[in-house]
């Protein structure tokens, strides 16, 4: 069975009402980024990053799958299909989809300050102060912040060099080091970009851009595949 390898980001979600910072010129809700996607901002105002990620999650909670996220989880019918996603939504799951890897982290889960590999899911939609692991220490969202580790980035990088087919979908290949990973595809076999502002990148064989949105892009990318597949 041939294997799909999907790098997806920001765009993918943007369709299901899912907000993104790089759309309001680095701000999410009024807060810089760093102020709430940072240790430092952590350090400084714990409450305020937990508000704002209890906000994110009540949010996605309410949020539900697009067209995009369902044909991606479609191809499980015909490929062996991996996502990995810049996105700490789980709309990926909740479409269907039964291989996906945060390399940002997880918007419904919490891990401990004392030990990051302490991880807890999150019920419903809120982490506050006072919540602590079995250590005693308080629970922070299990995300990768700006100057953090990326823990999950090699195994990415070892799902990205055995796909058969990449598909890359809304994201603008600006974040490092998610943006290295289709360096890692090889030449021989089919790329696809889809982004209804297409990122810059390199002229390299097999590659096809899309400038569509998700939803339009993927349903795109389906005929094409499926269409060699018979």
């Amino acid at each position: 069975m041939k294997k799909i390898v999907v790098l997806s980001g920001a765009g993918v979600s943007a369709e299901s009402g899912i907000k993104t910072f790089r759309d309001s010129g680095g701000l999410w809700e009024g807060h810089d980024v760093m102020e709430v996607a940072s240790p430092e901002g952590w350090h400084k105002n714990r409450e305020l990053v937990l508000d704002f990620y209890n906000k994110r999650r009540k949010n996605a909670l309410a949020a539900k799958p697009n067209e995009g996220h369902k044909i991606i989880a479609e191809f499980e019918k015909y490929f062996s299909v991996t996502v990995i996603t810049q996105n700490v939504d789980n709309l990926h799951e909740k479409a269907g989809s039964s291989k996906v890897l945060h390399l940002h982290g997880e918007l419904f889960k919490s891990e401990s300050t004392e030990d990051p590999s302490l991880v807890y899911d999150i019920e419903g939609w809120e982490l506050n102060i006072g919540d602590k692991c079995e250590r005693g220490s308080q629970l922070r969202p299990h995300i990768v912040w700006f100057g953090e580790m990326v823990p999950m980035m090699d195994v990415a990088v070892e799902e990205a060099l055995t796909a058969d087919i990449f598909i890359v979908i809304g994201t603008s290949l600006q974040v490092y080091p998610a943006a290295g990973i289709l360096e890692y595809v090889k030449e021989s076999i089919p790329k696809f970009i889809i982004d209804p502002n297409m990122p810059s990148v390199s002229s390299r064989p097999n590659l096809f851009l899309i400038e569509e949105v998700g939803s339009i892009g993927m349903a795109k990318v389906r005929e094409i595949i499926l269409k060699d597949l018979n």
